[in-house]
């Protein structure tokens, strides 16, 4: 009578795991492009916003990718 875990719903667990790590990954990625924008914007004493917005835009075209190429490696 002892109940075995089936390999689906292990899986499942890993997969929950990934796609949390790639929503943090995705977070940091987008808020560290953002920061340096400002940073930089801060640095060269710009009134435009124009390193926020293209670093923020570079780090979201990053972390798409990224989580498409981690999205090919999870198996249903």
């Amino acid at each position: 009578m002892s109940q075995q875990k089936s390999p689906k719903n292990n899986n499942g667990l890993k997969n929950a795991a990934i796609l949390t790590g790639v929503a943090i990954e995705m977070g940091g990625i987008i808020f560290l492009a953002a920061q340096g924008g400002k940073w930089l914007d801060e640095y060269f004493e710009m009134d435009s916003k124009t390193f926020v917005i293209v670093l923020t835009l570079l780090g979201v075209a990053i972390a798409i990718y990224l989580v498409l190429q981690q999205l090919k490696r999870i198996k249903y």
